[in-house]
């Protein structure tokens, strides 16, 4: 078939990558000039004068991202060189926490729990308690229910120092509105899955490097074209469906919600009259989605560096409250120059220049730190608020249109494996 991609990020190239695969004919529309989406790189400079290239946000992958990994592969770049591997771990600053050893799943988990650093006994029994009783559930429960009603009976440390850390990272949703259904699932496939599927992969190079540049390079090897910097006028249904003029038997449109909804507004009176109420359905379910931000603060200090590439903090507790962020990673044992750190507020609110001087703060307190800032920035609509009962679009907007990005319908929240599972589900 002749198919048509619109976006170049993760989920697009992912499309595209399993169409030409399955030996269909793909055409790639990127409206910016660089691929990857809201995973892609930029270049900044640092006070001391010099130029680094860093991300539009901090990401990570773990080991459970399979069909990510699998991707990545398949298009020439190899995780044992792009990323960093290493046994799941929360660690803060002053070497309190949760660390899993490279065991065997589940006996990592439960080697993790019962070393758990700063936690009384009582805080590991309870937690190993709950996660028998969750794997015993085979990790359900009921779909109107939150992570915080889900864990109200474990410690108040457990919460603050794993359950809170590990939802607001993987949902982006506080546990107070987080959907325990997902949460469990993330539990399943990521902590207590697979050997291996807990681990933290911590990017080496550049997020554009990582995949979008070596996807887009193979798919021009494999007869796909590939248009970047340029972007959609017209999508049309008379019969088959149309860009700009050119017929394809398929589109899949692998933009960020609100650009997919500008797209069909376009489209919904150059649609057939059969099309027409599945766009304004599909539609209708998308104008309701709530998103989340992440803020990522990149600041810098001659020979600054941690114990470790990445470190858990303690945000906004009774004694901190305006610590925003709860993660700090070392970029100069990553990809980046020594001395460079990415702090992450997951689930951030309010305006750029104060979470930036309130990080800043929180590097002094909790690392001992004074730091430069370097670039601060702020994906307002970077994931799905993931709250119980949330209902999703489904892949399929009308006959011969899907949707693929990590707000449509399936088993995970808005991350990169998330985006690369919809895209391998609308391929099929």
């Amino acid at each position: 078939m002749k198919i048509a991609v619109v976006g170049a990020g993760w989920a697009g190239l992912a499309a595209a990558v399993c169409a030409v695969q399955a030996g269909h004919a793909v055409t790639v529309w990127e409206a910016a000039r660089t691929l990857g989406g809201r995973a892609r790189a930029l270049e900044v400079q640092l006070p001391d004068g010099s130029s680094a290239t860093l991300d539009n946000g901090q990401h990570i992958l773990i080991g459970a991202y399979t069909e990510t990994l699998r991707l990545m592969r398949l298009v020439g770049v190899d995780p044992n060189q792009a990323v960093l591997r290493l046994p799941f771990a929360l660690r803060y600053p002053d070497d309190s926490g949760i660390r899993f050893p490279p065991w065997p799943a589940p006996w990592d988990a439960l080697a993790g729990i019962l070393g758990a650093r700063g936690w009384s006994l009582a805080d590991k029994a309870a937690l190993a308690r709950h996660a028998v009783s969750w794997r015993l559930s085979g990790f359900s429960c009921a779909s109107d229910l939150s992570v915080a009603a889900l864990c109200r009976a474990l410690p108040q440390r457990v919460m603050s120092e794993l359950i809170e850390p590990l939802c607001v990272s993987a949902l982006n949703t506080p546990t107070q509105d987080s959907s325990a259904q997902v949460f469990l699932r993330v539990l399943r496939d990521a902590v207590f899955g697979s050997s291996g599927g807990s681990n933290l992969l911590l990017p080496r190079v550049s997020l554009s490097a990582l995949f979008p540049d070596a996807a887009a390079a193979w798919l021009q090897r494999h007869g796909a074209s590939v248009h970047v910097g340029t972007r959609v006028r017209q999508l049309q249904h008379d019969g088959q469906w149309q860009i700009d003029g050119q017929l394809f038997d398929r589109v899949l449109l692998a933009t960020a919600a609100p650009d997919t909804l500008h797209i069909l507004a376009d489209c919904l009176p150059l649609a057939s009259a059969g099309s027409r109420p599945l766009i304004a359905h599909w539609s209708a379910i998308t104008r309701e989605l709530a998103h989340t931000a992440i803020t990522t603060v990149y600041a810098w200090a001659q020979g600054a560096r941690l114990a470790q590439p990445m470190l858990a903090l303690r945000a906004n507790t009774a004694a901190s409250p305006v610590h925003p962020a709860q993660f700090v990673f070392d970029r100069g044992q990553l990809d980046g120059p020594p001395g460079l750190l990415a702090f992450v507020v997951s689930a951030s609110s309010g305006d750029r220049e104060l979470l930036q001087a309130q990080v800043l703060e929180q590097a002094h307190a909790q690392l001992g730190l004074t730091l430069l800032p370097v670039k601060t920035v702020v994906e307002k609509r970077a994931t799905l608020a993931c709250t119980p009962g949330l209902r999703r679009p489904p892949i399929v907007i009308a006959p011969g249109l899907l949707a693929c990005a990590d707000y449509v319908e399936g088993p995970y929240p808005s991350t990169i494996e998330g985006a690369v599972r919809t895209a391998m589900a609308a391929t099929r």
